[in-house]
């Protein structure tokens, strides 16, 4: 009798049918899969599910999609017949997109040109700005107009009209390198050069006129001067030819996801850019890959001891490095290694800033690459390197300066978070905005007399809170648990009363490591966190986050803060608590909402 699924059995022995495939499915709880996560499900390696899984697409009982920068995802054939079409709106004059029902491949093209606004239900909105047209990634505009018509089924004269001079503008200034090894200012024309080159930079900046489309620049100057010329609406090119540094041998010990892969790629293609991610996607060990693929020393700028700690332990299980071959440098330790991670502020001082500049570095990581346009950190972007690679769930800044970061560092390379909750890899928290009443009369009174500030934290601190955080904390009694303050007197109020470990900045670092080290083995299932733990801290695996104190005041926090639920596995839930009738209600509300742009499903309660 001849076997109907031989067809579908691999020499290895790996046995994956229609059948299984879709029990797969089931237990994912998914409409379609990929390869890894089909992998995970049945126990076997993703390169034997992918085979196995081509080789029944081949047979006609699976269909397959490819979606660019995007996992393959598989899924029966029978589903096609249920697929509603996608509907793209175009608002040429407000630059906007309204996308219905988009595919995963659709939003992988989106990518490359807009910006996620906001998503709800399924309908996207996208915006076209300036800088997403600067550093689209490709080589010629025909390239970027044709992914444009892709998407929108037809040519939008008005749109690609706009789009096409900002493609030029980007393209009027870059940096050279001389023959003679200095670094060169180059205009399209005589006249960029005299009406907005030399009239925005000044002696500091450039040294003199080298011809009428050429000045000489003044060394350590270029990332100033980039930031001058963005400022002025001129995106500079940055086409030097810096040295590469002293080779550094390192071989990667772990496998790069597909779109990880694809992360490097394209920031290999460029030597510059910045990987934006939810927290969990694994930038960090992406970008540990591209130092293996530069083979150079490499300099890691971080915003804390903390993280610079994680990197240091990261680099030593992932790589062949050796441990005399890794230093850090702040204010706990100083050492210059081939690998070295220091700290923004300590890398931006004068005293030790001569350090950092003498070492050519092959490339400069920038973890948390939010922070580059603040005045403090600022100085660490002048750093010379060839390659310069940022990191970061969300670059966006309340002062509206995440533009500076692209122009000093690189361009955006990534993807939107929806795309990787559906693929399987970072498992999407349940985010809930959770409305919580006054305790007492006197309590709104307290809130009606004041005013600004005072009255901010008085919502903030409504000691009806601490009732709904005993209420979800009982409701989630076995679950790894953060709950975030903004304010340290609610911080202390809180641990006294709950039982459970507060941690600020005030916080000791050996105790805080301990803590939290405690926390990531499981021997502690709590912690109360202030805005020390919004950044720079891996908490792997928190199943439950509850903000007690609004979002901390940015959309930025409000990512990180669901960004500790995000993880490869497991289901995750985030908690915000907003009094009911106040500002903070409304002003939660409109942070949350750039979540519900990265794809985060969102809904809204009463507490009890």
């Amino acid at each position: 009798m001849t076997d109907t699924n031989a067809s579908e059995q691999p020499e290895d022995g790996t046995a994956i049918t229609a059948a299984t495939f879709r029990a797969a499915l089931e237990e994912l709880e998914e409409p379609v899969a990929t390869a890894s996560a089909v992998a995970r499900v049945l126990d076997c390696s993703q390169t034997d599910a992918s085979d196995a899984l081509d080789r029944l697409a081949e047979a006609g009982k699976l269909d397959r999609q490819d979606v660019g920068d995007d996992p393959v995802v598989w899924y029966p054939r029978e589903f096609a017949d249920f697929v509603d079409p996608e509907h793209v709106v175009v608002f040429p004059e407000r630059r906007e997109l309204v996308v219905e029902q988009p595919e995963q491949f659709t939003r992988a093209q989106l990518t490359q040109f807009a910006h996620l606004v906001d998503s709800a239900d399924e309908a996207y909105i996208y915006e076209i700005r300036e800088e997403d047209v600067w550093w689209a990634p490709y080589d010629h505009i025909d390239g970027l107009v044709g992914t444009m018509r892709d998407v929108l089924g037809e040519p939008a004269p008005e749109l690609e009209e706009w789009v096409e001079r900002q493609w030029t503008r980007a393209r009027k200034f870059a940096l050279t390198t001389h023959q003679d090894g200095y670094t060169v200012l180059e205009a399209e024309s005589p006249e960029l050069m005299g009406n907005v080159a030399r009239q925005k930079l000044d002696a500091d900046q450039l040294h003199g006129p080298i011809s009428d489309t050429e000045s000489w620049v003044v060394e350590g100057k270029e990332g100033s001067i980039k930031r001058t010329l963005y400022d002025a609406g001129y995106p500079v090119q940055d086409q030097r030819e810096l040295e590469g540094g002293a080779e550094l041998d390192i071989d990667l010990g772990v496998d790069l996801r597909e779109y990880q892969e694809d992360w490097l790629d394209r920031f290999l293609d460029t030597g510059a850019g910045v990987l934006v991610g939810p927290p969990g996607s694994g930038k960090t060990i992406a970008a540990i890959g591209a130092m293996a693929e530069i083979g150079g020393e490499t300099l890691i700028l971080a915003p804390g001891r903390e993280l610079a700690g994680q990197w240091h332990e990261q680099l030593l299980t992932h790589t062949s490095l050796d441990p005399e071959q890794i230093g850090e440098y702040h204010g706990g330790e100083k050492e210059i290694r081939p690998v070295t991670i220091a700290t923004y502020r300590t890398a931006g001082m004068d005293r030790h800033r001569k350090l950092f500049d003498e070492r050519r570095w092959g490339l400069i990581v920038y973890d948390e690459v939010h922070h580059v346009p603040a005045a403090i950190y600022r100085r660490s972007a002048d750093l010379q390197a060839k390659h310069r690679l940022g990191l970061s769930a969300t670059p966006i800044r309340e002062d509206d300066k995440e533009g500076e970061i692209f122009t000093l560092i690189g361009p955006p390379i990534g993807t939107d978070w929806a795309k990787l909750f559906e693929a399987g890899f970072v498992a999407e928290p349940e985010v809930e905005l959770r409305y919580v009443p006054w305790r007492s009369e006197e309590d709104r009174t307290e809130y009606a007399s004041v005013e600004g500030y005072e009255r901010r934290q008085v919502a903030g601190t409504n000691p009806a809170k601490l009732d709904a955080i005993r209420s979800l904390l009982a409701d989630h009694a076995d679950a790894k648990t953060l709950i975030f303050v903004e304010w340290l007197d609610q911080g202390r109020e809180y641990s006294d009363a709950l039982d459970i470990p507060f941690i600020s900045g005030e916080t000791r670092y050996a105790e805080r490591e301990r803590l939290f080290d405690e926390f990531r083995r499981g021997e502690r299932s709590r912690l109360l966190v202030s805005r020390v733990g919004d950044e720079g801290i891996d908490l792997p695996n928190a199943e439950v986050a509850i903000v007690a104190s609004g979002l901390g005041g940015s959309r930025r926090q409000g990512s990180q803060r669901a960004g500790r639920t995000m993880r490869p596995s497991g289901n995750s839930q985030m908690y915000v608590l907003a009094t009911r009738g106040t500002r903070e209600e409304e002003f939660a509300r409109n942070q949350l909402r750039h979540l519900a742009g990265k794809g985060v499903r969102l809904h809204e309660t009463d507490a009890d």
